[in-house]
């Protein structure tokens, strides 16, 4: 086998040899730069290869402990996936911490204190297409009925304060139409159904604390938030004839007056 150099390769190493001095120091230096070792330290040379043979096995080791570790990691997060708890955390991303609703640009609604009957049957609507929404759709086709049953008491349990965002001004007509209604226009009062407090009762949702873009959309737009399967209706269809009674500024002044309850 013939090794062919050319200059290019031979350069470093000679321009290396001008700078070294003359005699056994020059001798050691090259042999260090070529790789190789004076014969007094290949002893020491060993020692650090027999270290990095034992040293391997270790590491090796250690990466196999460590692979293992996260998986089972991984193992026991993917079965926890079913748990109530992360239910509740999952909720908890879009409905907030304590199920207080989150002001955006899609404002996501209030379940905080919401009556257990009232949240169950909602979870079913959204399964049952009563209701049109596919991220609750998804949600909600995985969960058992005791799952359903637990969430419910969950959030029921929470009364964090309202988030308050709906204008002040509106707060004292609204809060005159939900307790007297509109006799002129013969619409009955809210609080018939929800309660002085409009807490709710059984299949009847608590409106206090919720979110004021929230409630203005879904009254403005009865028709299409709920009874959407008219093959399988529910109590929904008690609110349709008071929602399309509504002028949008009756709706936006009841909206802003539950917004402040709690």
């Amino acid at each position: 086998m013939s090794i062919i150099w050319s200059s290019s390769l031979l350069w470093p190493y000679l321009a290396h040899e001008r700078a070294l001095p003359k005699g056994e120091e020059a001798m050691s230096s090259s042999l260090r730069w070529m790789g190789l070792a004076p014969p007094d330290e290949r002893p020491r040379r060993m020692m650090k290869v027999v270290s990095l043979q034992l040293t391997l096995p270790v590491a090796i080791l250690t990466i196999v402990f460590l692979t293992t570790g996260r998986a089972t990691s991984a193992d026991r997060a993917g079965a926890s996936k079913g748990t109530l708890e992360a239910k509740i955390a999952y909720c908890q991303d879009c409905h907030g911490a304590l199920g207080q609703g989150y002001r955006g640009y899609y404002p996501i609604p209030r379940i905080a204190g919401q009556q257990t009957e009232y949240f169950e049957n909602q979870l079913r609507a959204y399964v049952e297409h009563r209701r049109r929404n596919n991220i609750m759709f998804n949600v909600a086709r995985v969960l058992s009925p005791s799952m359903r049953a637990a969430l419910a008491g969950k959030f029921r349990a929470f009364n964090p304060r309202p988030l308050a965002d709906g204008p002040r001004g509106l707060v004292a007509r609204g809060e005159q139409i939900f307790q007297s209604g509109v006799p002129e226009s013969n619409i009955a009062a809210c609080a018939a159904c929800h309660g002085p407090d409009a807490t709710g009762s059984e299949q009847i949702p608590r409106l206090a604390g919720q979110l004021y873009p929230y409630v203005v959309r879904v009254l403005a737009n009865w028709s299409k938030e709920r009874g959407q399967n008219p093959a399988n209706p529910d109590t929904s269809i008690i609110m349709k004839p008071v929602a399309h009674s509504l002028t949008r500024p009756q709706i936006e002044a009841v909206a802003a007056y539950v917004n402040h309850l709690r």
